[in-house]
């Protein structure tokens, strides 16, 4: 793996974050769920909306505030457990809840007394309050349970309760209970929902590890096969070099150290896990093919098929460099006739369709090492490459050997 490599894979122990703007658009979907419900239940029965209404949307935006902060203690537990963060959340919606209700309280307060008259109203009651602060509850007038007929200011009964003021006091401490309360498991549902968004977060995060792994894994398979194929080419280059020299061929070697430096240059021009342009890669292995064809000169022809529409459709390089290798092998080097070997490109249905064929002998009896080595490091490249949508088949053919590769058409680098 190179440095560029392990510098693309995050790093284990980094946090987990949910996006701000998620969090908020999801507190402020809360509230605005809460402001308009309330508002409708409201609607239905209560006098004063106007007033009601703004006080509301005060509420509402405290509530956003508050539930903000609530956040930015829950999110210390982003890294906890599952448990210790529901412990966590159970916890620390108690004081939002409460101040939530305080401030619920305090908004509506100057407007309470007005709502419960209204409310009194309706129901066939009046609410006042004395000098002392005394709330006093009288009941209208109804007909007596001892008289027929149509109600007369004689034929009434009378009701009072008074409420003392202290009792006002505890009964409005009772009501800031009951709506924390109510806004308390507001805000746990909150919690837990945020505490879900950090397990998804943590999942994608933990999905784009291995994704990058995987890709870090892939590319050192790739550039393993890849550095696998120039080796043994040049072994076998040196070696006829070396058969040229010894033979007296010097202007035959001099060519063959011009075309190997063409070849070299131009194969280790790209990174190894690089895909190249399929004119480019036919292009290597005529370089190649002209350094074999100064070992066979009367032996090795070679023709080329790349219709002009494919030259830059990308492959990975010098995939074809261990089958032309093996034709030249098993193809040329065993007779004393001319073999062509023919290097071609089609594109069918939509895939790409490469074929290295020769007419010479065919496959060597017995399958060698190193014919079969070619064979399964083309075959362990295009699988790394592109899984199960690559294809090799390869096999004798009337008249010689034919390797033939299906390949997704890739058009971008």
């Amino acid at each position: 793996m190179t440095m560029a490599d392990s510098a693309t894979l995050p790093d284990t122990e980094a946090p987990v974050r949910v996006e701000f703007r998620t969090v908020l658009l999801s507190i402020v979907g809360l509230w605005a769920c809460y402001f308009v419900l309330v508002s409708l239940r409201a609607s239905l029965g209560l006098e004063l909306q106007y007033e009601l209404l703004w006080r509301r949307a005060v509420v509402t935006l405290a509530g956003i505030g508050i539930t903000l902060v609530f956040w930015m203690v829950l999110r210390l537990f982003d890294r906890r457990a599952l448990m210790v963060q529901i412990i966590a959340a159970l916890l620390l919606a108690i004081p939002a809840s409460i101040m939530i209700a305080t401030v619920n309280q305090q908004v509506f307060a100057s407007v309470q007394d007005d709502v419960e008259a209204a409310m009194a109203e309706k129901r066939g009651f009046q609410v006042r309050k004395d000098g002392k602060g005394n709330k006093i509850i009288e009941a209208r007038p109804v007909a007596s349970p001892d008289v027929d007929g149509p109600l007369g200011p004689d034929a009434t009964v009378r009701g009072r309760i008074v409420v003392p003021a202290d009792l006002g006091e505890e009964e409005r401490w009772q009501g800031v209970l009951e709506i924390a309360l109510g806004r308390y498991f507001l805000l746990f549902a909150w919690g837990s929902l945020y505490f879900a968004l950090v397990a998804i977060e943590r999942a994608r995060l933990a999905e784009r590890r291995e994704a990058r792994f995987r890709s870090a894994a892939k590319a050192a398979e790739l550039r393993s096969l890849r550095y696998q194929v120039n080796p043994h080419f040049l072994f076998n280059a040196l070696n006829s070099l070396s058969s040229l020299v010894m033979t007296g061929k010097a202007e035959q070697a001099e060519e063959m150290i011009q075309e190997l430096s063409n070849f070299y240059r131009h194969s280790l021009a790209d990174e190894a896990t690089v895909d190249v342009e399929l004119g480019e890669e036919f292009a290597l292995q005529q370089h190649y093919l002209a350094v074999e064809q100064v070992r066979f000169p009367s032996r090795l022809k070679v023709a080329i098929d790349l219709p002009p529409a494919l030259e830059q459709v990308r492959v990975p390089g010098m995939i074809l460099q261990p089958l032309v290798e093996n034709s030249v092998k098993y193809a040329v080097a065993p007779v004393n006739r001319p073999v062509t070997i023919t290097l071609s490109a089609r594109a069918e249905y939509g895939r790409l369709v490469l074929t290295v064929s020769d007419d010479g002998p065919g496959a060597p009896k017995g399958g060698t090492s190193g014919f079969g080595i070619g064979l399964a490091n083309v075959r362990d490249r295009i699988q790394a490459r592109f899984g199960s949508d690559a294809i090799i088949e390869s096999g004798p053919v009337p008249g010689g050997y034919r390797t033939e590769l299906r390949l997704p058409v890739v058009t971008h680098a």
